[in-house]
This record gives structure tokens, sequence and C-alpha cells, in this order.
């Protein structure tokens, strides 16, 4: 594994790691326009990376069965999306502002359960990168290295209010600033793991890359339209949101045709 793979599956965990800083420098809990801005923005952002960085790219793969080039696509999409829906059925988690759990019935501290909710969504994010770095690495895909790197700019740019979307409740529950920090980046470690263990394979990935590609794809759909759509519509104004995500979808849309 080069530099250049290292540095790729790192960014967006840098991304979250910022994210979560601001609960040092910042007093208050996020008030609920500006949460519903940010999740937006990220919503946006993952909305453009699934069509762009990998469902275009998913089916470009499959170019060879001609008219049928969407069936690997396709097929992968809806795995995604089945496996996101079985996570999200089994795993004890909480979103923001709600006030019963979602998943198996569990005992856990509410605090945790919302660090739950937040890495299950960081699950498919750590794949896609994954996937796309692991194609490049083994050779044996049409992937450029501005491709993969516009998608890692993407997925840590959309990181970075979600770090602090998770840090800053937290505090306001009553963790310390230290704790809710290191919260905040342990929501994102699963992110560089999931695409590590992709990586590492990549013999098994390439040959598959038009399903995995559209498998990440429908899985980070699944997060956009079950949870952050959802975060951002809710309450007065939100406009707001639908501002955000469209400021996220230009930005990474721009990200992917600029840089691949």
């Amino acid at each position: 594994m080069n530099l250049q793979t290292v540095a790729g599956l790192l960014i967006p965990f840098a991304g979250t790691s910022l994210g979560a800083a601001c609960v040092l420098c910042m007093k208050r809990q996020l008030g609920d326009g500006v949460r519903r801005a940010l999740t937006g923005f990220a919503a946006g952002v993952m909305a453009a990376a699934s069509i762009w960085s990998l469902l275009i790219p998913a089916m470009d793969q499959a170019a060879g069965l001609g008219k049928l080039a969407f069936l690997p696509a396709a097929a992968g999409f809806w795995l995604g999306i089945l496996f996101l829906l079985a996570l999200d059925t089994l795993i004890p988690h909480l979103h923001q502002n709600a006030d019963h759990a979602e998943g198996l019935p569990a005992r856990l501290p509410r605090t945790t359960m919302m660090l739950l909710a937040v890495t299950l969504h960081n699950i498919p994010e750590g794949m896609a990168v994954g996937v796309v770095y692991a194609g490049l690495a083994a050779g044996g895909a049409d992937l450029s290295a501005a491709a993969a790197l516009a998608l890692s700019l993407g997925i840590a740019i959309q990181n970075f209010p979600e770090g602090a979307i998770v840090s800053m409740p937290l505090r306001a529950a009553g963790l310390s600033k230290g704790r809710a920090f290191w919260y905040g980046i342990l929501s994102g470690a699963v992110e560089p793991a999931a695409a590590l263990l992709t990586v590492l394979a990549a013999a098994w990935v390439v040959p598959a890359l038009p399903v995995l590609l559209s498998f990440a794809a429908g899985a980070m759909l699944y997060v956009v339209v079950e949870e952050l759509i959802p975060e951002m519509s809710e309450g007065a104004h939100s406009n707001i949101g639908v501002l955000a995500f469209s400021a996220g979808f230009c930005c990474m849309m721009v990200l992917d045709v600029a840089l691949g």
C-alpha cells in the first residue's frame, strides 16, 4: 500500500476530527438552523458522491455488457440499500433530537446510542473510499488517482460538519469537552477501518468493482434519505436545509468533475 492510498484513506477521517474539534472552541450548542444547514450540506455531498463518484463509474466499468450495463449497478445498489436497512434494524441507535431509539432493544446510555447512529452511517462512506482506492491500487480498473482524491476530499468536507454535529450535542448532554471531542473522533474511526479492509481485499474487490461501487452508493443514499433529509427538514424554515443540500451537492459535483 503506497503513501497515496494511505493519505486517501485518512483524509475523510481528518475531516471528522477537525469537525469534532469545534467542541473545544465553541461555548454553546449548535442552533437548529445551523444544525439543519450542516446536515443538509452533508446530505448533498453524499448524494452527489453516490452518483458521480460511484454509480456512473460502476456503469462505465460494466460497459462491455452493452445495454445491460445497468444490471451490476442496479444489483449492487439494492444490496447496499438492504445492507444498511439490516444494520438500521439490528443495531441500537438514537438519532439527533429523537426520543426513542431504533434497532434491537438495548440498555445503553443515550450518548452511546447517539454515537452508534453516526457510526452506522459512516460505514458506507468508508466502504466507498476503500472500493475506489482498492480498484486504483490493483491497477485493474479504469479509475484515476484524481477521481479517488476527489471522493476523499468530498467525504472529508461533509465529515467536518458531521464531526461537529456529533460532538456538540454530546457536550450539551453533559459530557466534558474532552470526552465529547474524543467521542466525535471515535464516530469517524470506522471509516478508515472499513476503507483499509476493502483495500487489503483488492484482489477480490476489482473483479466485482461495478457491484461494489454501486453497493456503496446504495448504502450512502439510504443514509441520506432515511436520516439526513428528515433531520434537515424538521421544524420551521426548512428551506435552510434545502439550500445547504444544494450547496453540498454542487460542491461534490464540481470536485468530481474538476479533479476526476
